[in-house]
């Protein structure tokens, strides 16, 4: 128990991520996805031609589901369509668009 005091920090450090990781990652009535994130996935949705405005805001989202097209993924495309799952939960909870389809 020598080198102990050096633990502490990042024994705090990893209680606070795990609360974190408890409580969501985010504060309770926060949302994943913004207003306009909501117009862009509605749509995309209903197949209307796309803007490439509406495929960064698609894409932000699937960033914010873990998806980084940037990194080598060994896991192409499985990674994409979970991202793809999750934003999807999102839009049907968080969207007041989804509740009109």
């Amino acid at each position: 128990m020598k080198h102990s005091p050096k633990i502490w920090p990042m024994i705090c450090a990893l209680t606070i991520s795990f609360a974190g990781m408890a409580a969501g990652g985010m504060a309770q009535g926060a949302t994943h996805l913004s207003e306009k994130q909501c117009r862009d996935l509605a749509a995309i949705k209903s197949h209307a031609p796309v803007t490439k405005e509406q495929n960064q805001s698609e894409l932000a989202a699937l960033r914010k589901a873990g998806y980084d097209p940037r990194r080598f993924d060994p896991h192409y495309p499985q990674n994409l369509h979970a991202a793809q799952h999750q934003v999807d939960r999102w839009y049907q909870a968080e969207c007041p668009q989804a509740q009109h389809n």
